[in-house]
């Protein structure tokens, strides 16, 4: 039997044993321990649809990527999901827009079909959609106008009637990106009364006013024609109010929380996980 010596055992216990080091002496103790791990599951990839056949528009300000058709985006969701990308985050590009936005629930809008489509084609693809105005607006913001401001009340019955209009088609998140106050509560009121309950919300919960949207915007044609949208998107500088509106959408049903643009919002990014 091994022997320990009195000065083994102070050695032990004035902590030479604590070793942290041993769990990372080779490459399959460090996997094996590994604390955060990403792969391609746990990306979403947006595609920007438009209606049609056979349509692809390049997107300037985003080289290589392009907005597609129905058809077209359905192979596209093929090659995500062979590279093993966890979902797909559809983005519609109408044909026509109004005042009011009115084709963002269209049951034969380029969103739906492409839900359609590519739930029938049975690809193993997470299915989310964005919910917002601004794509479907001629005035380009995320709601309805009254006076040229954005009317938030009169804005979450549009949005909670695209949102069903998602679900049905096969959306399995649909992510309201609007930040209009209350409408979270809208959305998850309208899908459980339309019998969409096992509809997940993922909100855009603390969306920051930011130039980072510009390719973004110019890809899904939502540039505001007027002004900006400093009036309802959050102030960067407000730490404290990003941490309530996150509370806010959580309270009001929300599944999963976005905090946008999340390069230049780590602090928010990391309280919030304190908080979960």
């Amino acid at each position: 039997m091994a022997r320990v010596a009195d000065r083994d055992l102070r050695l032990i216990t004035s902590g030479a044993a604590r070793r942290p080091r041993r769990m990372r002496r080779s490459p399959t103790l460090r996997s094996l321990v590994r604390e955060t791990r990403l792969t391609a599951a746990s990306f979403i990839a947006p595609l920007f649809v438009v209606s049609g056949r056979d349509r692809r528009e390049p997107i300037a300000s985003l080289p290589g990527h392009c907005r597609l058709s129905p058809d077209l985006a359905v192979v596209k969701a093929h090659e995500l999901a062979a590279m093993g990308v966890g979902g797909v985050l559809l983005f519609g590009i109408p044909d026509f827009k109004d005042a009011d936005g009115g084709a963002a629930s269209d049951p034969e809008g380029p969103v739906p079909q492409t839900l359609r489509r590519t739930r029938d084609a049975g690809i193993e693809l997470v299915l989310a959609a964005d919910v917002c105005l601004c794509e479907y607006t001629i005035h380009g913001h995320c709601g309805v106008l009254k006076d040229r401001q954005v009317d938030n009340d009169a804005s979450l019955p549009l949005l909670a009637e695209a949102a069903v209009a998602y679900a049905e088609a096969g959306a399995d998140i649909v992510a309201p990106s609007a930040m209009m106050d209350g409408q979270v509560a809208a959305l998850r009121g309208a899908l459980d009364l339309n019998g969409y309950q096992q509809a997940l919300i993922m909100a855009h919960a603390s969306k920051a006013a930011s130039a980072l949207y510009g390719p973004f915007r110019d890809a899904a044609g939502s540039t505001p024609s007027f002004g900006d949208r400093k009036g309802y998107l959050m102030d960067y500088a407000n730490g404290r109010e990003a941490i309530r509106e996150m509370e806010l959408d959580a309270e009001e049903g929300a599944d999963l929380l976005m905090v946008k643009p999340a390069i230049t919002s780590l602090d928010l990014l990391a309280r919030a996980r304190d908080l979960c």
